[in-house]
């Protein structure tokens, strides 16, 4: 019998974890999970708080591997309060968050710098990336990567201007770094001459379809395949970002995450989008790499479904409205999507894309087992009571801007249609997030790895 003034019993659940979906009830005390079990409640079983979840779906909080908080330097469009907010309201627990900030986190005191700030502020539990550069090996190599997610690696420019072309250092990174590479994988050589070639034609007030022109299906498949090889050459672990097209798949295999040292990243835009796309949503839909075409969406979600793309992540990167202005090659990259992201991939799942369980484990399981989390992303006695509670079958509704948490104010998502939601969700065993209200009091954790698995 539990009855403590920390206990929390949810029963009466659609419990999604490890394959399953069952009727089921949890049992958390503080912070953590302390029973799971199938069917209802023992009579002997009680509480402080008890929450008949009505037979909606109970979720282990998604790890969102791949954002952009802006924070800091670049808070005009978000910061860690805001965009932990708006991962809140997304169901997502946990955050990993890029360097490309300003300044760039590419020194152990810049990564200082952004724990201490999250720490404050963040709703959700948060870890980083320290970025590479040209010149910073040293830095990367005394890095503590249990209190570090790993190392980002921008073989294509990006937002941030921390692209890194010295062969020899990419090499060394590769053969010396002992934690997860991270690689956003555009070919620059191959962006500039394609970017030269169009200017060239058709001069530089270019329409929003040319960015998948400019930013091809070759400019992403030479810089996959090159990753890929350099990863099985030193025997690297690699996690290869927002996957965008079908030809880059050949590079990765099915399997579980647990036998596999390169995995494989796409992102929801990727999945619902297509350059058929951009004349109506113009640069609402930018993003680096650039959304391509229909085959490209269906090939991916092909691969979400048998596995060989392993993780989903948003790549959330708000930007002002008036950033976004402007043509292929002046309007900024990135798009907000930590809101929506669960709801969205849920309701493929409505519309028969995807299963539920499939959802889970690429979006809580598997980045919790790629990134060696600890104690995350399952619904486990004994791991952190990270929960979401949401609804799967709600009244339909339209995401509009009123909806959105995230400073930008807008998403590219705005006239869709659901019917999925979430409706709670739980951090360490607090509620943050409850029917439209963010709980900003209540603060996440730093996030711990398990080095074992690296090098």
């Amino acid at each position: 019998m539990t009855n403590n003034t920390d206990s929390l019993l949810i029963h009466n659940a659609r419990i999604v974890n490890e394959g399953e979906i069952f009727h089921g009830w949890i049992l958390v005390e503080g912070a953590f999970i302390s029973r799971v079990e199938p069917g209802d409640i023992p009579a002997d079983i009680t509480a402080e708080r008890v929450l008949d979840a009505r037979g909606k779906l109970l979720l282990p909080g998604v790890i969102d591997t791949h954002v952009h908080f802006r924070d800091p330097g670049l808070t005009h469009k978000g910061d860690m309060a805001t965009e932990s907010h708006a991962a809140a309201a997304g169901g997502v627990t946990s955050f990993i968050d890029m360097p490309n900030t300003s300044p760039a986190t590419t020194t152990l005191e810049a990564l200082a710098e952004k724990k201490e700030r999250a720490a404050q502020v963040a709703t959700a539990n948060y870890g980083f990336f320290i970025g590479a550069t040209n010149s910073n090996l040293d830095t990367l190599l005394n890095v503590d990567y249990s209190e570090c997610a790993g190392v980002k690696l921008f073989l294509g420019s990006s937002t941030g201007n921390m692209l890194v072309n010295d062969n020899s250092t990419i090499s060394r990174i590769f053969k010396e770094v002992p934690a997860l590479i991270a690689v956003h994988a555009e070919d620059e050589k191959l962006i500039a001459e394609r970017r030269a070639a169009v200017i060239e034609r058709y001069g530089e007030n270019l329409e929003m379809e040319f960015h998948p022109v400019i930013r091809n299906h070759e400019v992403c498949r030479r810089a996959t395949a090159t990753a890929v090889e350099m990863a099985r050459t030193t025997g690297a672990r690699l996690h290869v970002c927002h996957i965008s097209t079908a030809d880059e798949l050949q590079y990765f295999e099915p399997g579980s995450v647990e036998n596999k040292r390169i995995t494989a990243e796409t992102c929801p835009q990727y999945l619902i989008f297509t350059d058929e796309a951009y004349p109506a949503l113009g640069s609402r839909i930018k993003c680096n790499p650039a959304i391509k075409r229909p085959a490209d969406r269906d090939a991916l979600r092909e691969a979400v479904a048998n596995g060989v793309i392993d993780t989903i992540a948003t790549d959330h990167a708000p930007h002002l409205p008036q950033e976004k202005q402007g043509g292929a090659l002046q309007a900024v990259s990135g798009m907000p999507m930590i809101q929506f992201s669960l709801p969205v991939m849920m309701q493929m799942c409505n519309e028969q894309e995807f299963t539920l369980e499939r959802i889970v484990q690429e979006m809580c399981h598997n980045p919790a087992l790629i990134y060696n989390i600890d104690r995350r992303g399952f619904i486990r006695p004994g791991y952190y009571a990270d929960i979401v509670i949401a609804d799967d079958d709600c009244e339909p509704y339209t995401i509009t801007p009123d909806w959105v948490v995230s400073r930008c104010g807008w998403t590219p998502l705005e006239g869709l249609s659901l019917n999925c939601r979430v409706e709670m969700t739980i951090l360490n065993g607090r509620t943050v997030y409850s029917q439209g209200t963010v709980l900003s009091s209540v603060h996440g954790m730093p996030l711990k790895f398990n080095t074992h698995k690296n090098k």
